[in-house]
Parts: C-alpha cells; sequence; structure tokens
C-alpha cells in the first residue's frame, strides 16, 4: 500500500490563531487540546486536516504548495467575502467576466489559497 496525506503542515507564527481562521474558514473544527501559545495545532475538516506548526522564521516567499477550495453551499463570489470577512485578503483577482476563474486570497500571515468556482457554478 502507498502512503496517505495525514495532513498538510504550515509553518506560521502563531500556531493557535492561524489553526483558528482555518477552522472557521473550512468548518473545521481545533483539536481539543488546543490552546493559544500552543507550538502547534491541529484543525480537522471534512476531507481534510491541517496542521499549523511555529517556526521562528517569517514569510519569505510565495508558498510552492497551496490550498484550492471549492465552495460546497455557496458561490466563489459569496465565499470570499465570507473569507474576507474571516480575516482572508485578496492578492490577485483572476474571475473573467464569463464567470470563470478564481480569485487568489491569503490567510492572515500571508499563504496563499485560491477560491474556485463552486460545482453548481461549473456546471452553469
Amino acid at each position: 500500500m502507498s502512503s496517505l496525506v495525514r495532513h498538510v503542515t504550515f509553518d506560521c507564527s502563531d500556531a493557535y490563531a492561524l489553526a483558528r481562521f482555518w477552522a472557521d474558514a473550512l468548518d473545521g473544527s481545533l483539536a481539543d487540546d488546543d490552546l493559544p501559545g500552543d507550538p502547534e495545532a491541529l484543525v480537522t475538516a471534512p476531507g481534510t486536516a491541517l496542521l499549523f506548526v511555529i517556526v521562528a522564521d517569517a514569510k519569505t516567499a510565495k508558498n510552492r504548495v497551496h490550498l484550492d477550495l471549492q465552495p460546497q453551499d455557496r458561490t466563489r463570489d459569496e465565499e470570499v467575502e465570507r473569507l474576507l470577512s474571516l480575516g482572508a485578503t485578496v492578492a490577485g483577482d483572476h474571475r473573467n467576466p464569463d464567470g470563470t476563474g478564481w480569485v487568489t486570497m491569503t490567510d492572515p500571515e500571508g499563504n496563499e489559497f485560491c477560491v474556485e468556482r463552486s460545482a453548481a457554478e461549473r456546471k452553469a
């Protein structure tokens, strides 16, 4: 049997705060024993697990790997607005007049991720 991805790990300066953002963004939850100030925090959400680990080095370049989010119960544009209200920022708007495209965003520590169209929008 081949290996499985157990979780995707993010280096960060505040594991709990960044995990809290992603738990809210993905409608997930933090592990019961994760508390502010802990050196790591684990988020579980449907289909994924994200681990946040404090490191001393600051982020200095674009991510080599990033998450692509696909909204399940709202449109891409509604999801972008929701994520903005949670503390994300828009880094690049790649939406096209015909409705295709995506939005590149950053989380509160500057990690890039993209928001794609929902499955319903892809069928329209």
